[in-house]
Order: C-alpha cells, then structure tokens, then sequence
C-alpha cells in the first residue's frame, strides 16, 4: 500500500508560529448574491408538504418541508404547516433580496392555498400562480369485467 505521511504537530507552546499560521491561512467569504425574481414550486400531497425556491433558470436556492419544520405524523399535510413552511423560506429569501415570485402548484393537499396566502401574507409579489398538477388524459386500462 505505501508509507502514510504523517504530518509532525505544531509546537503549541510558541504564540508567533500559532498566531503566523492563522495569518497564512486562506479565509473563505460567500458572497450572497442577489436574485429580485424566483419560483417558488409547492408539492402539497395527502401526507405531506414540500416547497422548493429556486432562481428563474431552475437552480433550486432553498427548500423546506413540513417534516423539517417540526410537524410529524399527519400534521405535516395541514394549511397550518403549510403557512409555517412558507415562513421559514421567506427569511432565508428576504437575504437573497427576492420580492418577485412565481408559484407553481402541485397535488391536492391541503397546503396548496394555504402556502399561496402566506407568501402574500408575507410580502412577496406573486406574478403568476400555476396549476401543474399532472392529470391522466385516459387513464390506465380498466380491470377485466367479473363473470360470476
């Protein structure tokens, strides 16, 4: 396999080299950027809620879903975990500076209108609310008819 280099420890006892070594090493700044416009994409189901964030390309810049709220078990697909949902993503949106929203809506769950009047409870500007909820055209083929 090869000999393993083994690094030798600083010498903690002198302050130059400590305070030198600080001094040398890389300091890493995130920058936040600011995005004015976005889509907001809630996927609201009989037992749960899920909201993405993402920029106007499809770059998703946030999410949340009612289980990392807080809520378990069948609270998680109620209107009140929705608006909650809702909040906890405008705080993470307000330091992207976004005001402009697009919404796009999926399932039946009980969190779809709720998430819809928070975000505009909440200050944001919803251009344009989506239903994208999938709807079979025929279905899929029926069972074969019972001879008794």
């Amino acid at each position: 396999m090869g000999k393993k280099k083994i690094t030798p420890p600083a010498n903690t006892n002198d302050p130059k080299a400590a305070t030198e070594a600080a001094v040398s090493a890389p300091v890493v700044v995130k920058k936040a950027h600011r995005i004015e416009r976005g889509r907001i994409y809630v996927t609201a189901s009989y037992n749960n809620t899920v909201v993405s964030v993402t920029d106007e390309v499809g770059n998703v810049l946030s999410w949340a879903t009612a289980g990392s709220v807080g809520f378990t078990g069948p609270k998680k697909a109620t209107p009140f975990a929705a608006s909650k949902i809702i909040s906890v993503l405008a705080e993470k949106l307000k330091s992207f500076g976004m005001h402009e929203l697009e919404v796009f809506v999926k399932g039946i769950g009980g969190g779809r209108d709720s998430a819809i009047r928070s975000l505009i409870g909440q200050g944001f500007e919803v251009s344009s609310i989506k239903d994208v909820t999938p709807v079979p055209h025929n279905g899929p083929r029926p069972a074969k008819t019972r001879r008794v």
